[in-house]
């Protein structure tokens, strides 16, 4: 049996459409066992079906696939604390949990980089599989020769991340159509001044960046009229003092940055008139990428080559 975790992730972080995220300390956990047949227990937020047919199988498969192999048949033990279709990584961490497991079996041909490269090729961006591979805040770019490129970077740590999810799904693709297919030059250069002042404010710890450097006018706007009271607690977490707000990836959760316990106190109390009585306040802090939890996967065994 091979155990894993994955951290949940926090994406866009306003302007950085498909190319900014970070990790953070809530953690899907996997356990892998060699079967006479695929299936899954899961366990967690939501429900998911005992076939086959989900991103934990769907990564292994892909990565012997990616070596030339044959999956065999796997059974996967799922313990998951991250809403679905929130906002907050649920699709990547199962994705990359199963390209890392099938890595350890691989006799880690791929290793992270190429974990990495196969979840964003699979996923289609970058933005929640760096972080949820690598950890802290990630910068990731899609090259003209087809693989990615990435930076990662600690996030200071008196930076405090509160997240409001609401008791509804908003799925990403769902999310996707309302965007428009062409932006004005206008709306470019906003939007890359501010992903430029987000990666400056996390290497530098200038928090007094982030006010601007969250601000998006690509995807929020348009995704405002699919998540009721987005832009009402938007305005309430900044006037709470909250030294950023931003729609964590396609959304419908609303992300907080607050640097002292008096603000996250004040936007907790905003939030939950937001997320009302079905939903959930988060208070998590950065995390490191995924993490094997058994010592023998580290170094596979018996290889299958």
């Amino acid at each position: 049996m091979i155990s894993i975790r994955v951290p949940a992730t926090s994406a866009n972080l306003g302007p950085g459409f498909d190319c900014l995220g970070l990790a953070v300390n809530l953690f899907l956990e996997v356990k892998l066992t060699l079967s006479e047949r695929d299936g899954l227990s899961y366990h967690g937020q939501g429900q998911l079906a005992d076939t086959a047919d989900n991103l934990i199988h769907q990564g292994f498969r892909a990565a012997f696939a990616a070596c030339d192999k044959s999956a065999p048949t796997a059974h996967f033990e799922a313990h998951n604390p991250i809403p679905l279709a929130r906002g907050l990584g649920s699709s990547s961490a199962a994705l990359v949990a199963g390209v890392a497991l099938a890595d350890v079996l691989l006799g880690h041909r791929l290793g992270r980089e190429g974990i990495f490269q196969l979840a964003a090729q699979i996923e289609g961006h970058p933005d929640n599989v760096a972080p949820a591979i690598f950890g802290g805040f990630t910068v990731a770019a899609l090259t003209a020769q087809g693989n990615y490129l990435y930076q990662a970077l600690p996030i200071p740590k008196n930076w405090q991340f509160i997240f409001a999810v609401p008791d509804f799904e908003l799925l990403t693709s769902q999310a996707r159509t309302v965007l428009p297919e062409t932006y004005s030059r206008a709306d470019v250069i906003f939007t890359s001044s501010r992903s430029a002042l987000w990666t400056a404010a996390v290497a530098l710890n200038k928090p007094e960046l982030l006010t601007v450097a969250a601000q998006d006018v690509l995807h929020e706007p348009y995704r405002e009229a699919l998540i009721t009271g987005f832009s009402a607690c938007r305005q309430s977490l900044s006037n709470a003092g909250a030294t950023a707000v931003y729609l964590s990836g396609a959304g419908p959760t609303v992300a907080a940055i607050s640097l002292d316990d008096s603000t996250t106190k004040r936007c907790k109390a905003v939030m939950r008139d937001f997320i009302g009585t079905g939903g959930r306040i988060y208070e998590l802090s950065t995390s490191e990428g995924f993490s094997y939890l058994d010592a023998s996967a580290k170094v596979a065994s018996k290889p299958i080559l």
